[in-house]
Formats: C-alpha cells, sequence, structure tokens
C-alpha cells in the first residue's frame, strides 16, 4: 500500500527496434540501474526489470518499473531523467504510464 499522499503508478517502456537498440541500451546500463538504485532508496521506484522477448534468446526489449510518487508528474519527470530516455533506448512514442491499485489481499 503507498504512503499516504502517494499513489502507484506502473510503467510501461518498449525499447526502440532499431537494429542498435539492444547495443544502446547495453551501453548506458549500468548508468540507468545506478539511478534505479538511487530511486529505489528514495522509495519512489518500487520494483522494475526488463521485458525479455519471448523467443529462445531471451533479449531485452523494454523496461516495466512500479512507482509510488505523489503524482503522474513526479513519475514523468523521473523516466524523463533517465538515462534509457535521454540516451533514445526507450521508445518515448510507445512510452505509457498507468496509475495503478492492487486489490488488498
Amino acid at each position: 500500500m503507498p504512503a499516504p499522499g502517494n499513489f502507484t503508478f506502473i510503467l510501461y517502456a518498449p525499447d526502440m527496434t532499431n537494429p542498435e537498440a539492444f547495443k544502446s541500451r547495453m551501453d548506458v546500463r549500468a548508468q540507468h540501474l545506478q539511478g534505479a538504485r538511487e530511486h529505489h532508496h528514495e522509495g519512489i521506484l518500487k520494483i522494475g526489470g526488463a521485458i525479455l522477448s519471448p523467443d529462445a534468446e531471451k533479449k531485452m526489449i523494454g523496461s516495466i518499473i512500479i512507482f509510488e510518487a505523489d503524482s503522474i508528474e513526479t513519475v514523468r519527470k523521473t523516466v524523463e531523467e533517465d538515462v534509457y530516455y535521454k540516451e533514445g533506448v526507450w521508445d518515448k512514442e510507445k512510452l505509457q504510464i498507468y496509475p495503478y491499485q492492487s486489490p488488498h489481499l
């Protein structure tokens, strides 16, 4: 459950599909992971990881991240500061942020 005043959001961020996309991802992956660790320690990033291709190769083709923040604008700003966004790893045209609510089980 989010902290009082915060909401949960899901980021769906597919990678670009050009031939250099995977190399671009790997070139800046360490920077991306460092930023993710910092946001996790701050409490805004709850969990995240790579979307894998369904074929046998299981290549990274995007990201799913769950955020906890006061607004979708805060999440959008965080996403736009990410190296994957800045360096064109994620497909900005297909990137989506959704408010999310889980049932109390």
